[in-house]
C-alpha cells in the first residue's frame, strides 16, 4: 500500500478529485497548505505598495492507494493537476507500513 501526497493548485482541486473519482478512489484527505518551490513568490501590489508574496497558497492531497492503483493514481493525478505552468506542483510517493480502520478494526489492504 502507498500513500500518494500531492502539492498542487488550489483551483485544480475539483478537477483532480473528478478524475480520481473517475477512476474508482474512493476517499482523499485535502489540507490548504502555503510554500514556494522554485517559482520564489510573486510581488503583488495593493494600495500602491508593492508586497513580496513568498508563501503561495496550495493544496495538499493525501491519497491511500493499494500497489496496483498506483501509476493510474499518479497519472490521473498529473493530467488533472496540470496547467503547463510553473507552479502546477510535486508528487510524492511513500510506503505505508501498516493501516488500521478505526471503526471497524480492518486492516492494511482491507481498509481501501
Amino acid at each position: 500500500m502507498k500513500l500518494v501526497i500531492a502539492i498542487i493548485k488550489p483551483f485544480k482541486l475539483d478537477d483532480v478529485r473528478a478524475a480520481l473519482t473517475d477512476i474508482g478512489i474512493a476517499g482523499m484527505t485535502v489540507t490548504e497548505v502555503k510554500g514556494y518551490g522554485r517559482q520564489k513568490g510573486h510581488t503583488e501590489l495593493y494600495r500602491g505598495a508593492e508586497y513580496m508574496i513568498e508563501f503561495l497558497p496550495k493544496v495538499k492531497i493525501e491519497v491511500a492507494v493499494s500497489n496496483d492503483n498506483l501509476d493510474a493514481v499518479l497519472a490521473t493525478i498529473e493530467k488533472s493537476a496540470k496547467t503547463g505552468k510553473i507552479g502546477d506542483g510535486k508528487i510524492f510517493v511513500t510506503s505505508v507500513e501498516q493501516a488500521v480502520r478505526i471503526r471497524t478494526g480492518e486492516q492494511g489492504q482491507d481498509i481501501l
